[in-house]
């Protein structure tokens, strides 16, 4: 068994020591072979995009040593027009993979030392007979990091310029995750100047350069045209969504199935599936590589969720803790475990996730947090079914979840509350639940109070904290209507609940009580304990919870007991 490459995305070093490699040397032909100058292949983190890069690199690039060999066995050898043109091409290979600061006078910085490495990489080029005194005096500045903001968005198209008078070819240039600086200026506040320096680089390398051979640009999103690709009409997106390209990012099935022969885990392989399987590349089904590796490297830790702890995933929590209500129900159904038809744009603009959930969960696919169940165009639009892909993203959503709460009220706390719940103690139950809701104002809802929203944080809390001994279930068919919530216990024997939420607003006339009345009427009338019923439980409460402002207040009633109902 060879050894594990985990975090190694060398392809050389790869090579050289021996360690697996699943093979996808054939992303070298169709790359060279596709459609549109420059290739910008979004994929999510960790799914090979850097060492794929790196393998491109080794292929083209004009070298004093002679890397022929390290593709000797590799599907790429069956390609003799390629194998003829290895180690052909002057290539710049530029990673943003660890540009991410907190704010843009580090992003400039950052941006210096990563510039003045490439071109001191390079720096042969200055033997060239040819190059004016002007361009050593600007190739200096920027080896020497006294480049300014302007000079340095030149750097590539320049560099490429420096190549082509040297070697007297055209350049391949290669950008890795060039969306990294992007997403930590939008998260850190300093979005507008990340992005006009990266359209400036970016345009300057591919847009109308004579120097340029072939590009390749990745990253986890396709950034909209009109923020970052503006006028670069030589750009082809192969995305998910698209069939090019499709297995060269991440393991297919055939992958693993040799894989877990030969790591002998292969009364495994059911597990591994359900854990880190579930996201389709064009038609492929795609395992994730970051998590299937670790896994490999130790199976006796077990299946764990490796993909989703590798990142603080600082920007996927921030996007859904800031969803409107109809994004909380989203989450809701996705938990469990249902689709939600949503449009999906390619085109993300990031200052505008927040502003339609359409460009969230389009984010959220795009990320590898999502995966397609199916399409279906309606009119001229494409709608996608969505679902979470597999058991270790599942544990994402449940941790951000966890971590809301933690934020608003004690873990403790909110445990005392749902058993208090469960158990039928309605009034320790109404304490706590005024505790979350006060503290969850701020917290779930950035643009002022609304009930629905710590209803669904609400909704979503309990599909957690009481997975284990009851089905939640909420906005469904029972009797005549469609009930709020209704708590299932799995012990018949112990008490089920339907709840009934109502919102008023500040100038609404009706009284808080008035409106509980109300809705246990309808709980009634509506006859929603008919599923409760039939499951064979007779102990049920109905419980009516109504949101007025900061106020809250619960009324309670237990069904075919002719009591007064008690009040909180």
């Amino acid at each position: 068994m060879k050894k594990i490459p985990i975090g190694i995305s060398d392809f050389k070093m790869l090579i050289d020591e021996d360690y697996l490699f699943i093979d996808k040397s054939e992303l070298i032909s169709e790359f060279w072979q596709s459609n549109g100058q420059t290739i910008l292949i979004p994929r999510p983190r960790r799914f090979g995009k850097t060492l794929n890069m790196s393998m491109l690199k080794y292929f083209f690039e004009k070298s004093n040593e002679n890397n022929r060999y390290l593709f000797q066995g590799l599907n790429i050898e069956n390609y003799k027009n390629m194998m003829d043109i290895q180690g052909k091409y002057p290539v710049i290979y530029l990673s943003f993979k660890d540009e991410k600061y907190s704010s843009f006078e580090y992003l400039q910085i950052g941006l210096r030392n990563l510039l003045s490495r490439l071109y001191k990489e390079h720096d042969y080029c200055l033997d060239n007979e040819k190059i004016h005194d002007v361009d050593k005096e600007y190739y200096s500045s920027i080896v020497n990091k006294k480049a300014n903001i302007i000079d340095l968005s030149d750097a590539l198209k320049m560099l490429s310029e420096y190549l082509y008078n040297y070697y007297d070819e055209k350049v391949l240039i290669l950008i890795d995750e060039y969306d990294v600086p992007i997403q930590a200026s939008y998260v850190n506040n300093y979005y507008t100047e990340a992005i006009e320096f990266m359209r400036n680089l970016l345009s300057g390398a591919f847009k109308d350069n004579n120097s340029l051979q072939k590009g390749m640009i990745t990253g986890i999103l396709r950034v909209a045209r009109e923020s970052i690709f503006s006028g670069l009409n030589n750009l082809k997106v192969e995305s998910i969504l698209s069939h090019n390209f499709s297995d060269k990012f991440g393991f297919t099935d055939s992958d693993i199935e040799k894989l877990v022969l030969e790591y002998k885990v292969k009364e495994q392989f059911k597990n591994i599936k359900e854990w880190y399987n579930g996201y389709y590349f064009g038609e492929v089904t795609i395992y994730n590589p970051w998590s299937i590796l670790n896994y490999l490297s130790s199976p006796k830790a077990g299946l764990k969720a490796y993909w989703v702890n590798s990142s603080s995933n600082d920007l996927v929590n921030i996007l859904l803790s800031k969803g409107s209500e109809e994004v909380k129900k989203d989450l809701e159904s996705l938990i469990k475990g249902t689709t939600i038809t949503k449009l999906i744009d390619e085109n993300i603009v990031m200052e505008d996730i927040e502003k339609s959930s359409d460009n969230l969960w389009s984010f959220l696919l795009f990320t590898g947090y999502l995966k397609v169940n199916s399409q279906e165009r309606i009119g001229l639009r494409d709608y996608y079914a969505l679902s979470i892909p597999n058991l270790e993203v599942t544990t994402l959503y449940y941790g951000l979840i966890e971590s809301w709460f933690k934020d608003t009220i004690t873990k403790q706390n909110y445990d005392m509350m749902m058993n208090s719940l469960v158990i039928g103690d309605i009034k320790i139950f109404g304490k706590m639940l005024r505790q979350f809701v006060l503290k969850s104002i701020s917290y779930f809802d950035v643009g002022g109070y609304e009930g629905e929203k710590v209803y669904h944080a609400f909704v979503l809390g309990m599909l957690i904290s009481l997975d284990d001994t009851h089905e939640i279930l909420s906005n469904r068919e029972s009797g005549y209507g469609r009930y709020d919530v209704m708590i299932i216990p799995k012990d018949i024997s112990k008490l089920g609940i339907v709840i009934e939420f109502k919102k008023l607003d500040p100038d609404d006339e009706e009284t808080l009580e008035e409106t509980a009345d109300v809705a246990l009427k309808q709980i009634s009338c509506k006859k929603y304990t008919t599923t409760l019923k039939s499951k064979g439980i007779t102990n049920i409460k109905e419980i009516a919870i109504v949101f007025k402002g900061k106020e809250i207040y619960i009324k309670e009633r237990k069904t075919n007991i002719s009591t007064i109902p008690s009040k909180y």
